[in-house]
């Protein structure tokens, strides 16, 4: 009956999220006490650089702005790299245009380039409009000449409720890593606590090296009460490959998952956004 009650639930939060997000997370503390409502994303961002050549990080804190998302997974991310985007540091610039908290990792982590001057670096990143109060980075596994990889994890605060949201970007030339490095991710986040995975995984839902993630975790897009468009969310400008995903542990459900449409010329990934239920 309390299972039956839930997933009635469940499925009246689903509604009221494709009315709008006040609705529904006024409905889940209404009526699911404990249980919190976010709008998750996961960007490829390409370093703010676009379809059409044009360099722009306003651009992209605008498409994450008109996404209403609550915590953001971005990928291809630069911090004081180099000239192709103007040595800035993208994390903290997107932190201050859209107000969120912020969480970097370097995958790429290079000494100066003159005495005195920043790291180059190049990873991930997490943005989050909740207070983060833990992070981490863990480097993956990497075969001689493949391109360091890593898992972000943030600890985010949600109205006093701990959610783990891990973000990662996986090796794009080499299944062989990736056969290891999505191991390697299930081994670190495990499976019991609240948890949001998001990232460029760079290989089908379908492929080999999606099974440990497809097996421990629940497909965001394949599994949500409401799914629109076909998942796919690259190349931006007519999208074919379903590479960028959302995965949920099993205290979290996918209520409404879609890609977002609204400026496909801010990057040459398109970004994936889905309502979840974290549960007690």
């Amino acid at each position: 009956m309390i299972r039956r009650t839930l997933s009635v639930l469940i499925a009246a939060v689903a509604l009221a999220a494709a009315a709008g997000p006040a609705t529904a997370e006024e409905m889940s503390a209404d009526r699911l006490p404990g249980h919190r409502v976010l709008d998750v994303m996961t960007f490829n961002i390409h370093h703010a650089q676009g379809t059409d050549g044009v360099l722009d990080l306003r651009r992209v804190a605008n498409v994450i702005r008109k996404s209403g998302a609550d915590v953001v997974g971005l990928q291809e991310v630069d911090n004081h790299y180099s000239s192709r985007s103007n040595w800035a540091d993208q994390p903290a610039e997107l932190a201050e245009l859209l107000g969120y908290h912020v969480v970097f990792g370097a995958n790429i982590d290079n000494s100066p380039s003159a005495p005195g001057g920043h790291r180059v670096q190049y990873g991930t990143a997490i943005l989050s409009r909740y207070p983060i109060t833990a992070s981490d980075n863990t480097w993956l596994y990497k075969s001689p000449g493949q391109e360091q990889r890593g898992l972000l994890h943030a600890t985010l605060d949600v109205h006093g409720k701990k959610v783990e949201f891990y973000n990662t970007h996986l090796a794009a030339g080499s299944q062989t890593d990736r056969l290891r490095q999505t191991a390697q991710v299930v081994d670190l986040i495990g499976t019991t606590k609240p948890g949001i995975l998001v990232g460029d995984f760079n290989a089908p839902p379908a492929a080999p090296e999606s099974q440990p993630l497809q097996k421990a975790y629940t497909d965001a897009w394949a599994k949500s009460l409401h799914a629109r468009g076909d998942g796919a969310t690259y190349p931006a400008e007519s999208p074919t490959e379903r590479i960028d995903l959302i995965y949920t542990t099993r205290k979290v459900t996918p209520l409404v998952t879609q890609v977002l449409n609204g400026d496909p010329t801010a990057s040459d990934h398109r970004p994936l956004l889905s309502k979840v239920l974290v549960r007690p």
